[in-house]
């Protein structure tokens, strides 16, 4: 018996169901990032994100064994333009989200904060989760807005990872006309200046004859 499609959702064609099956398979959820965080240290993991794309990411701060005092570092989310989409003092576990407005390079910036009266700090763990699409989304909380079954789950996933590698393929296309258009204006730029330039030293040559010829008549070496 075929599947009903989702609601509102065109329906996914048998012939693209088994690749995006074996894709999704490929692709696996995104592992954590763990670095270690000294003291007086700042450090910053910067990720270039497309426009009107869900962020969501989920960070702990861990003392490292044998330290009297807890984690303290503070947290910081820019853009390129200097905006601040999170800030967090003295954080040490949390989770935040923000949706882009613009394809951007967006930077988290871990920054550890000694503690007053203390010598120097030992290494503290920073381990920070980010997803952003697809991965960002909760299916769980829309299966239960929905009622979807878990079928159906599947294959809202599915669709949205189909859209989401459309729209990285048709970015990357435009991406490379923008180059290419660049490019071929580059190009005609150095074949105008490489014409103007040949025009100048010919220019130059021949009045460096006529100079030289003037000059060698006025001093009688020729006639």
């Amino acid at each position: 018996m075929p599947l009903p499609p989702l609601p509102g959702r065109p329906r996914l064609g048998r012939a693209l169901l088994l690749p995006l099956l074996l894709l999704l398979l490929l692709v696996g959820p995104a592992q954590p990032i763990s670095f270690q965080l000294p003291g007086k240290a700042r450090k910053c993991l910067r990720e270039e994100i497309h426009r009107d794309t869900l962020v969501t990411g989920e960070y702990e701060i861990s003392a490292p064994p044998g330290s009297s005092s807890g984690p303290s570092a503070n947290l910081k989310i820019t853009d390129s333009a200097g905006h601040i989409l999170y800030a967090k003092e003295d954080a040490s576990k949390g989770k935040f989200a923000f949706t882009t407005e613009d394809y951007d390079m967006f930077e988290a910036c871990f920054e550890s904060k000694l503690p007053v009266g203390t010598g120097r700090m030992p290494d503290q763990l920073v381990t920070l989760d980010m997803k952003h699409g697809v991965e960002a989304k909760n299916y769980e909380e829309i299966a239960k807005v929905e009622k979807l079954k878990p079928l159906e789950v599947e294959l809202r996933r599915l669709e949205d990872l189909s859209e989401s590698i459309v729209n990285d393929f048709a970015y990357m296309k435009k991406r490379e006309e923008e180059m290419r258009d660049t490019n071929e204006s580059t190009n005609t730029r150095v074949l105008y200046f490489s014409i103007f330039s040949m025009c100048c030293l010919i220019g130059l040559a021949t009045w460096q004859v006529f100079y030289l010829r003037r000059f060698f008549k006025a001093k009688k070496l020729i006639e």
